[in-house]
């Protein structure tokens, strides 16, 4: 009797396994976590703060027992990524940040307290935004289109100025690399944040500025911009009426920001693939989709393996055009 009880216990353990339901066996695949901090390098309040905690509601219980956000802001961002490397290797901590921080900054400033390649694991990309060419009311009204703008360019050289969220930023680099594509010289204005650059535009202290779709889209609204192209691959979710810059010829600027999620470079296989599949779940739900437009951003999700390799060829890229521009590196 004993012999064929023991036979059966077997052939019902089997009969769970194949089925995919040995809640031990699942239990052991997928460490517990007590406790999420969603590091991030912004002030709370801000568009990418409001994602992270939409993000910390959708991880509760689904990753981990309890998700808070920890603003780290400071640094251009630096110092979060600083925290998440101080962080201990135990699916405790994740960082979500933009690529520039890690496709950029190597090439801007001259000494990064972390490695891109050794100090960080890549999760999954989270959401990406695209940028906005919109010019103001110092350039004349006739100039509607990217053409007409770099026609104006050459014929006024020295009015022909662009305004950035700052020196050595993403957008700065986006405008060189759109001045040296469309052949045109451009003066380049460094301003505290992109609303400021769209807003000196608006009021026409600039000719033009190179921001986030997200801080022209309320000046276009109030008629005091004109979007003249975007840098998304394909026509913008959020501006569909203005061409690309690849449909206008300039294919090199057909990039975008995306926000990564990352976790300490000694975080396990295992660790990092139950963070994937969480966040996949997350954004698949609408209301997150929902949250993400508002801020007009993207839904975006990745393997590891992709973000990486995304990593790499971006950090590739931008390297030689930095060059090229004479930026001096920050200290």
């Amino acid at each position: 009797m004993m012999e064929t009880i023991n036979t059966q216990r077997r052939r019902l353990t089997s009969a769970l396994l194949s089925a995919g339901i040995a809640a031990p066996l699942s239990l052991r695949a997928q460490p517990r976590i007590d406790a999420l901090r969603i590091i991030h390098g912004y002030p709370a309040g801000g568009s990418i703060d409001v994602v992270c905690r939409k993000l910390a509601e959708k991880l509760t219980g689904r990753y981990a027992d309890h998700v808070i956000v920890e603003n780290k802001p400071g640094a251009a961002g630096r110092l979060a990524i600083e925290e998440l490397k101080r962080a201990r290797a135990d699916g405790s901590a994740m960082l979500v940040a933009p690529a520039s921080a890690f496709t950029l900054y190597p090439h801007v400033y001259r000494q990064l307290s972390y490695d891109v390649f050794t100090d960080l694991a890549p999760v999954s990309t989270v959401a990406s935004t695209g940028f906005a060419l919109a010019v103001g009311p110092k350039v004349p009204p006739e100039v509607n289109s990217f053409e007409a703008f770099k026609q104006w360019c050459r014929a006024d050289p020295a009015a022909a100025q662009c305004g950035n969220p700052g020196a050595g930023s993403l957008p700065h680099f986006m405008a060189t690399l759109m001045a040296r594509e469309a052949g045109v010289t451009l003066g380049y204005i460094p301003y505290r944040g992109g609303s400021a650059a769209m807003q000196a535009t608006a009021a026409g202290e600039v000719a033009a500025a190179l921001s986030t779709e997200a801080s022209a889209r309320p000046l276009l609204q109030a008629g005091k911009l004109r979007v003249l192209a975007t840098t998304w691959p394909e026509r913008s979710p959020f501006f569909p009426q203005v061409p690309t810059f690849r449909e206008l010829g300039l294919p090199a600027l057909a990039r975008r920001e995306w926000f990564g999620a990352l976790m300490p470079a000694r975080t396990s296989t295992t660790t990092v693939q139950t963070a994937v599949e969480a966040l996949h779940a997350a954004l698949r739900e609408g209301d997150l989709r929902d949250v993400l437009e508002r801020s007009y951003l993207g839904i975006d999700s990745s393997t590891p393996a992709q973000l990486q390799a995304a990593i790499r060829r971006e950090y590739d890229f931008w390297a030689p055009i930095v060059r090229a521009s004479g930026f001096t590196p920050e200290g």
